[in-house]
């Protein structure tokens, strides 16, 4: 149960941090966003991060071995990183048309499930 609560967490943590991190690039395309200087963009994407962090935390505090968790600190890094590029890669497909998916992204994405596979060998 904490492991898929753990999951979940980073899931969400990470579709705020997306959003706060490249969601500007896409919401420029608004006309009133458009309008924003860059200092108040930084601060409404600054103001989306702080959503990321009341997922982050939790999911570490509850995920790490040293708090009754099922996983290692290293094995939370390398659950999140894969987590950060899954939710990107949609983010990417589905908010910019101009991208796309290539053979080189597919071939990357195995090697980092290859590196969860070896980070969780016991």
């Amino acid at each position: 149960m904490k492991a898929v609560l753990t999951i979940a967490l980073l899931v969400l943590s990470n579709t705020f941090m997306t959003l706060a991190w490249y969601g500007h690039l896409k919401f420029s395309e608004w006309k009133w966003f458009s309008k924003l200087g860059l200092v108040s963009i930084v601060l409404l994407s600054w103001g989306i991060a702080l959503f990321e962090y009341f997922a982050q935390v939790p999911a570490n505090r509850i995920g790490f071995k040293g708090n009754g968790g099922p996983f290692s600190l290293v094995e939370l890094k390398v659950i999140q990183e894969v987590i950060t590029l899954v939710v990107f890669m949609l983010f990417t497909l589905i908010a910019f048309k101009t991208e796309s998916f290539k053979l080189n992204h597919l071939i990357g994405f195995v090697f980092l499930v290859l590196a969860v596979y070896f980070i969780f060998k016991k």
